[in-house]
């Protein structure tokens, strides 16, 4: 990659799901093996040599705060954009737009987990056929109801795009980690409408346009108990 590597690592979320373990520990805070998810992030984007991290907070963010301040990495420059009132994450990315001026873009969820390196993600973002504008990574799901899931052609380009509905086409689930360069942000500067969610009001505009990369790694959303425990099983090793 030859322009500097940014990310939108995105942590401002309530985790009402993990109440009461989140009703005084933000979400991105929520500890797998005794290192907290917002950690683990930014150790996995300092191993892709990653330039720069802007961090969205807005539940509990002097907790956040504290513990970036903590992370004793030495490679990325951090920064924090607090949100009095949610955005949402598509319009956390059209707030912080010029944030990724001449680089290469990441936006991962924070309160998500896998064991996928992303090398070979950029590898794939980097190589993508000239007509698609970003890339996605999908994982296989064993519950596709509960995700938004995607049906894609020969070539991995996305045809569909389906957000939790009753009957998913395929068990092919968008795990919200999105690579990106200027034709993306290009594609933003110029859409008319308001947007507030990725999934729901960016990702359909672009049927044919997303490049799916599929990982084989481990990849869970950890905003259940359920998942929660699940994910201290699975990750029980250096990640």
């Amino acid at each position: 990659m030859d322009k500097k590597l940014k990310v939108l690592l995105l942590a401002a979320g309530l985790g009402t799901r993990l109440k009461p373990l989140t009703n005084n520990v933000p979400k991105c805070l929520v500890k797998i093996n005794e290192k907290p998810l917002l950690h683990l992030w930014l150790e996995k984007l300092e191993n892709l040599n990653c330039e720069s991290i802007l961090i969205n907070t807005h539940y509990l963010p002097d907790k956040v705060n504290r513990a970036i301040y903590e992370w004793d990495g030495e490679k990325s420059k951090i920064y924090t954009t607090f949100e009095k009132n949610l955005l949402g994450t598509a319009g956390t990315l059209i707030r912080n737009l010029d944030f990724f001026n001449n680089s290469e873009g990441l936006i991962i969820h924070a309160d998500n987990m896998t064991d996928d390196n992303l090398v070979e993600f950029i590898n794939a973002h980097n190589k993508r056929p000239c007509n698609t504008i970003l890339s996605m990574l999908t994982f296989e799901t064993d519950n596709p109801t509960a995700c938004g899931v995607v049906k894609i052609d020969k070539d991995n380009i996305v045809q569909e795009f389906h957000e939790k509905v009753k009957n998913p086409p395929s068990k092919l689930a968008n795990g919200a980690i999105y690579a990106f360069g200027n034709d993306f942000i290009n594609y933003l500067k110029n859409m008319d409408n308001k947007v507030f969610d990725i999934s729901k009001d960016i990702i359909p505009s672009l049927n044919g346009r997303i490049l799916s990369y599929k990982t084989s790694a481990n990849f869970l959303d950890i905003g259940t108990p359920y998942n929660l425990k699940k994910a201290q099983k699975l990750f029980n090793k250096d990640l």
